[in-house]
């Protein structure tokens, strides 16, 4: 039963990792009344949407990509609208391109506007893919007068004025950011709930017992997620900096690893009294893997510590939620047969 469960937790794991939330990603650069711009949109995002992979070969290619180039241009377009001063700015697209991201090839669109009445702010209104995905989100690096400015497009938030935000507004958004972050990172969900799931439990001999008061579960869980804020945020910091930078895909595949060997430590103890140290080790790696996620977002160069902190602020709001939930949980479970034998 250990070894089913083990095995489930892995292949949850696996597809865990292996998904990434819908993103596209929008430059605007504004110069008086002109606009320029790009929009990166991801290919299967697209294809759910206007069908590129003709074939049906679940593989999309240049010729099919480029046999839609007129159709990819006319639906994204249709999904944003820029206005200043009152008056809407026509939009043109050059016609795709495509790139490589660190998930899959994405479409670019090279945007051009003028805006005929320019006014102090620009407003954007953006609808791409959330009648067919809740969850996308739009990214935004907003460029004027050498400042750059981030803002995050959802289903809740479809219109935003650039220009007019206040730096605690900003805060707001980057908080919101962290939280759903940690809230949607299931690899990171996965990690640490392997770590405290022995927290309600005292290793005695070859068995698991229960542990006999819950303030000791609570000084064990405690431990545990400071040392994984503690070690996340250094990296968090140092990377989002540009200290020190990692291969995306060095960090995906550690943490993929992180997710593995805690979830077999617990089936097969190797280390039942010093999972805070883990939680400090494979913590550094997860701070680049939120690091990671802080650049999709942008860092604004005028509020770059301010933004920092708010999407740290939002990850460590996040993990104390998830932390809430499971601890009185756990330990009113913690000695039942379940817990004991089949969730370790």
């Amino acid at each position: 039963m250990k070894s089913l469960f083990a095995v489930l937790l892995l292949l949850i794991a696996s597809g865990a990792i292996a998904h990434k939330p819908s993103d596209s990603y929008l430059t605007l650069e504004r110069r008086g009344a002109a606009v320029q711009g790009q929009w990166d949109i991801a290919l299967r995002d697209l294809d759910a949407a206007i069908t590129l992979d003709a074939n049906g070969d679940g593989e999309i290619t240049w010729g099919e990509v480029r046999a839609k180039r007129a159709a990819i241009a006319a639906y994204a377009l249709s999904r944003l609208d820029l206005a200043s001063g009152g008056s809407a700015c026509p939009i043109e697209a050059a016609e795709a391109l495509i790139d490589e991201h660190s998930d899959g090839m994405y479409a670019v669109l090279r945007l051009s506007a003028m805006c005929p009445q320019p006014g102090p702010a620009l407003s954007v209104e953006y609808r791409l893919l959330f009648d067919i995905d809740p969850t996308h989100r739009g990214l935004l690096q907003y460029v004027e007068d050498g400042r750059v400015r981030s803002a995050i497009f959802s289903t809740e938030a479809r219109a935003q004025t650039l220009g007019e935000g206040t730096a605690w507004q900003q805060l707001a958004a980057y908080v919101h950011e962290g939280v759903w972050h940690i809230w949607l990172g299931f690899d990171h969900i996965l990690f640490l709930l392997s770590l405290l799931l022995p927290a309600v439990l005292l290793r005695r001999g070859s068995a698991w017992q229960p542990a006999e008061s819950f303030r000791g579960a609570f000084w064990d869980v405690a431990k545990i997620v400071t040392a994984f804020t503690v070690a996340h945020s250094l990296t968090l910091t140092l990377a989002a900096l540009h200290v020190v930078s990692l291969p995306s895909r060095w960090v995906e595949s550690a943490i993929a690893l992180s997710v593995v060997l805690a979830a077999i430590n617990n089936v097969f103890p190797v280390v039942s009294h010093g999972r805070w140290l883990a939680a400090f080790g494979f913590g550094l790696v997860h701070g680049f893997g939120f690091a990671g996620a802080l650049r999709d977002l942008g860092l604004p160069t005028g509020s770059l510590a301010l933004s920092l902190f708010g999407f740290n602020v939002g990850v460590e709001l996040g993990q104390l939620a998830i932390v809430a939930l499971f601890l009185p949980a756990a330990f009113w479970l913690r000695g039942t047969w379940t817990y004991r034998r089949v969730v370790l």
